[in-house]
């Protein structure tokens, strides 16, 4: 037993499932489609910990179908497309085509794949190609693209309660094949309510604790959860809690121009061996959301250092990293570029497409032009150049740019 409790005690069938009756239960959409293995393509979303791999997975087992998984922090588009094109050659085989099944395509954090890359998979979806199983911790109305959501159903997997965590503690002791059952472990009531609300919902988190404080004793009390809370506090699993808590703790030390506790956790993740363009990634973002126009030159420096972390690598990349993150956390903050965007894309989303006004219409021909397509437009105009409806809306404040 080698692999982690964690791991081992994965469920493999529905009803080994604890928790997401919303969405499981006998009568539920999901429960038909995967007993009736009428399965179409959908979005897992929810918190660290809750069990989207897992339930993607056993879908997969319960439908008898193929199944191949992906992280879209480690995996190219080409590399998916290639294997998108293999399927599709297969599916169109005329001695097979009757007996084609699409396989399971599982990308765990698919919002880290951008909008054009989520782009590719859109034909493989819509002609059945692939079943895409997508699992993300964000909210897919904003990392996950329109036509993609259109040809996908949302299943939101909610933060696993007390009771649901009893339930795989109590499991994962009593388990002798699987879990810590041959140990003869036993675990007192303080100590359960401790590592419960330790857990803040995520069973990987429950399990992983569980499994240090056995290591070191079989009568498990509150001070042995708490030692094995403070050794997991080392451990950085980059698909777990303390992934999300260390990069968020980061990018919040640089907004408050916090230079030391920045690279304190710039630290964290570098020694923990974080992928050096993720977090060049966040510091490019970093830039233009809380930077902007106050001082330009920080999108430039972040960019340089995600390229300096793509060209060079670890170790010597992390000296870049320091230098960029001391330049950010320095520098003065303005989100008013990122304010106004986004409250212009409420407009959007709120109005749709308001008529543009004519004289900044493209009048590439005769007619356009006759009908006051371009009429009265000067270069360098004053005038409201918004739609009707918007006139005299401002998304940017009057100031002096750098």
């Amino acid at each position: 037993m080698n692999s982690p409790l964690a791991d081992r005690m994965r469920p493999t069938t529905l009803s080994e499932i604890i928790g997401q009756e919303h969405i499981i239960a006998p009568g539920r959409l999901l429960h038909q489609a995967i007993k009736s293995k009428q399965l179409f393509s959908m979005i897992l979303w929810g918190p660290p910990g809750v069990g989207k791999t897992t339930l993607a997975r056993v879908i997969a087992i319960e439908a008898g179908t193929e199944f191949k998984e992906f992280s879209a922090v480690t995996t190219s588009i080409i590399e998916l497309k290639k294997l998108f094109e293999d399927i599709k050659s297969t599916k169109n085989d005329p001695t097979v085509f009757a007996n084609f099944k699409a396989p399971i395509i599982f990308i765990d954090e698919i919002h880290r794949f951008n909008k054009a890359q989520q782009d590719a998979f859109l034909p493989y979806v819509e002609n059945g190609t692939i079943v895409l199983i997508g699992a993300t911790t964000e909210n897919p109305s904003f990392e996950i693209i329109g036509p993609l959501l259109s040809r996908t159903r949302v299943f939101v997997m909610k933060q696993l309660e007390r009771d649901h965590l009893l339930g795989i503690i109590s499991r994962a002791i009593k388990d002798k094949k699987r879990g810590l059952g041959n140990q003869k472990i036993k675990i007192d009531k303080k100590a359960l309510e401790f590592l419960t609300e330790g857990a803040n919902g995520d069973a990987r988190k429950v399990l992983n604790t569980l499994e240090i404080a056995a290591s070191s004793a079989t009568l498990i009390t509150q001070e042995v959860v708490a030692e094995a809370l403070q050794k997991k506090a080392l451990i950085y699993d980059k698909a777990g809690e303390e992934h999300y808590d260390t990069i968020s703790a980061f990018i919040k030390s640089m907004r408050a121009s916090n230079i030391d506790a920045a690279l304190y956790y710039l630290a964290r993740m570098v020694e923990a061996g974080e992928d050096p363009l993720f977090i060049a990634r966040r510091m490019v973002i970093f830039a233009s959301e809380d930077i902007g126009m106050i001082q330009p030159t920080a999108l430039v420096v972040a960019n340089e250092v995600f390229r300096a972390c793509e060209t060079i690598g670890y170790p010597e990349c992390q000296i870049n990293l320091a230098h960029g993150v001391a330049y950010l956390a320095s520098a003065k903050k303005d989100r008013s570029a990122y304010d106004g965007y986004f409250s212009a894309v409420e407009d959007v989303k709120r109005y749709g497409n308001l008529p543009i006004p004519l004289m900044v219409r493209n009048a590439p021909t005769k007619l356009m032009q006759d009908l006051s397509y371009g009429k009265g437009y000067e270069m360098y105009t004053e005038k409201d150049l918004l739609p009707e409806k918007l006139m005299g809306k401002k998304y940017f404040p009057k100031k002096e740019i750098p």
